[in-house]
């Protein structure tokens, strides 16, 4: 999906069959239970008035829809940027994303982004697998000192099951060409959980939570004092 020669239509399809392995292999509820556990107690968000959230390597705007959703429906004011570095990708989000007023969608590398603003919180979901490893511990510094109140880093777990796993839905289910072709090359790059672990540690990451999650999924999170 990033090879800028790729097809509009296809790209759509693909971006579609990732939307869906999200939402059916965990990314989604891993997501939410963040959310659940940053912002749940609304008593907590009294002396806020709006929430700024910057997800980074947005792709197909999946999730920050979801988390607008999540505000919305509990009528707590929400700001969220999402960034991206394919135009081809962005364009699609956007189309998404038109009755989502409070999402803003800019094309931009990530690390001259980051040191440019400052947000509540960071959210990076299903992308950390795609920088080598010293690149993977500079947007995690970045990240951090980008972030007033928490950050997110959520991905895959490279384990021979996963690999397998992958290897077969993609071969029973989500045979399209692209999907199988990113779908296994993702879970092949991803880290494994102690990899994962010592990226934070290089970053200077301190008092870090680390866990695994449904399907193959891990996360690494920072968050303020009392949350």
């Amino acid at each position: 999906m990033d090879d800028e020669a790729i097809s509009i239509d296809t790209l759509k399809a693909d971006l579609k069959n990732l939307r869906s392995l999200n939402r059916y292999l965990g990314s989604y509820s891993l997501v939410r239970s963040f959310l659940y556990r940053w912002f749940g107690d609304r008593s907590r968000l009294r002396r806020q008035t709006l929430v700024t959230i910057l997800d980074l390597c947005t792709g197909y705007g999946d999730i920050p829809r979801l988390i607008a959703d999540w505000f919305n429906s509990r009528s707590i004011a929400v700001s969220i940027t999402a960034i991206d570095a394919q135009p081809k990708t962005l364009a699609v989000a956007k189309e998404q994303s038109e009755s989502y007023p409070e999402i803003e969608y800019i094309h931009s590398d990530v690390f001259g982004f980051l040191q440019a603003k400052v947000f509540d919180y960071v959210f990076c979901s299903l992308a950390l697998h795609h920088f080598a490893e010293s690149d993977a511990v500079r947007l995690l510094k970045l990240a951090k000192s980008t972030a007033r109140r928490g950050v997110l880093f959520a991905d895959l777990e490279r384990t021979d099951l996963a690999i397998l796993g992958v290897d077969f839905i993609t071969a029973t289910i989500f045979r399209q060409p692209v999907t199988r072709f990113d779908a296994r090359l993702s879970i092949r790059r991803a880290f494994s959980f102690s990899e994962m672990r010592q990226l934070a540690q290089a970053a200077g990451w301190q008092a870090f939570g680390h866990a695994r999650f449904f399907a193959c999924r891990q996360a690494i999170w920072l968050e303020s004092k009392g949350r």
